[in-house]
């Protein structure tokens, strides 16, 4: 070849290369490659991201400080024989308690070994093995130069995503966003040997503590307990709420069951105050010494770290969030015909489309009702700084009905939400009309 034809062929190389990197890089409205600060926008938001599924899955914002050196949990997942304390936790109790493991972190030799149930699964060691892989699904575990466990920490991906169980029941490919309905979070922060903070905290003794948190159970959680101290209702039930879904938020305003901030609010209060990672969080609201007593004397309202390893990261993780999409029903999993026919009552004569407005299936501005305008008590919802509940979107409904439905797992199932609200509004709705919308919450 002579040299013109080599110049001429390595052109046509990069204009080739070029074009397939600029494929995936387009004005969709006008179909050419996104060039200037079309292609800086394009760019920011590949890498936060990129940034925020990392956040998400792996930043502990460094409450490793608190889980595993002051509360020292990992002492008790380790057990006596690791040089931490008691029986230790074996992935056998790990998995009875909800934690779950990411099949794609563990090696090919492992998962197996695991296939011909050639793993130890009775042995803490095997748990703290899984920890050194980053396999445990928001859990970090923190090693010596021995290779000893000595802390740990926990990331957003703990309550806030689970597995598809492709390998094994709750160890599989990662499925971020889904309330991991199984974990047992006060069963597993109760097994710390120094709950110590906690009980000078609250002000009660450490036994007190523990049978709080064994008392919520799977897939609850009390954010409010350190803001306002309460551990129970009125009727002696436990005052945990659910774990709620952290896809399918893009265009929700406010977050949570009683909707005390957005979605960024949220990450920053729970990586502040529950997480205990070292960051920076503001809401005067907490500082009622009326409202909410434990907060308002630890000077929650307004907590600043330096440095802040939480701010930072807000923005990329916020979209993060947002990109997750509500997961679409398995095929076969609901009646079409009926659906069709619920989705016509959904939004004429059984009302729901007032407030869970399609596609959002929640209200676009302020997504907020009183206690009485949906027909509940007003509990949870005094314990919140607007004393109102969330009009909670509903795509994805099918992946969250282990642990009933409504911010406490009131109604058991779908049938029940949707007789409520006939009897509450008096809507007229026949059985086979309660089947039909049934089937069109289960297709959302």
């Amino acid at each position: 070849m002579t040299r013109r034809h080599i110049v001429f062929f390595a052109l046509l190389l990069i204009i080739a290369t070029v074009t397939a990197a600029a494929g995936s890089r387009r004005d969709a409205g006008r179909g050419r490659p996104l060039t200037g600060f079309d292609a800086v926008i394009d760019d920011h938001a590949r890498d936060m991201l990129e940034r925020g599924r990392q956040i998400f899955r792996f930043d502990t914002f460094g409450d490793q400080d608190f889980w595993g050196g002051t509360l020292q949990l990992h002492k008790a997942i380790a057990g006596a024989r690791l040089g931490g304390v008691g029986p230790g936790v074996s992935p056998r109790t790990a998995l009875a308690v909800g934690l779950k493991v990411d099949a794609d972190a563990l090696p090919q030799q492992l998962i197996a070994s695991l296939k011909r149930g050639r793993v130890d699964l009775d042995d803490p060691a095997t748990t703290v093995a899984l920890l050194r892989l980053n396999a445990v699904l928001g859990v970090t575990g923190f090693f010596d130069g021995a290779g000893r466990l000595e802390s740990m920490g926990i990331q957003c991906a703990l309550c806030h995503s689970t597995v598809d169980d492709s390998l094994a029941p709750g160890i599989g490919r990662r499925l971020d966003g889904w309330a991991n309905r199984d974990l047992n979070v006060g069963a597993i922060v109760a097994l710390a040997p120094n709950l110590q903070p906690l009980t000078d905290l609250l002000g009660v003794g450490d036994a007190t503590v523990r049978a709080v948190l064994n008392s919520w159970g799977p897939g609850k959680f009390d954010a409010s307990l350190l803001m306002d101290g309460i551990p129970f209702r009125p009727d002696g039930r436990s005052a945990a709420t659910l774990i709620p879904p952290a896809f399918g938020l893009a265009g929700v305003n406010l977050h949570t069951w009683s909707g005390w901030g957005s979605v960024t609010h949220w990450n920053a209060f729970v990586a502040n105050l529950e997480m205990h990672g070292k960051g920076t969080f503001y809401d005067p609201r907490l500082n009622d010494p009326t409202r909410f007593p434990i907060a308002a004397r630890a000077g929650f309202g307004n907590v600043r770290s330096t440095p802040d390893l939480v701010t930072p990261k807000l923005a990329a993780l916020h979209l993060y969030q947002l990109a997750i999409p509500a997961p679409a029903p398995p095929a076969g999993s609901f009646d079409a015909a009926s659906a069709s026919r619920g989705e016509a009552l959904f939004n004429n004569k059984a009302r729901c489309a007032t407030c869970h407005v399609p596609p959002l299936f929640t209200e676009p501005g302020w997504n907020m009702h009183t206690p009485a305008e949906i027909g509940i008590d007003d509990f949870q919802a005094n314990r919140a700084p607007d004393r109102h509940y969330r009009t909670a979107p509903l795509r994805g409904l099918w992946t969250h009905t282990k642990g009933g439905f409504y911010h406490d797992g009131r109604f058991a199932t779908l049938t029940d939400v949707v007789d409520h609200y006939n009897a509450a509004f008096a809507l007229g709705l026949t059985g086979s009309e309660v089947v039909d919308l049934v089937e069109f919450l289960k297709s959302l």
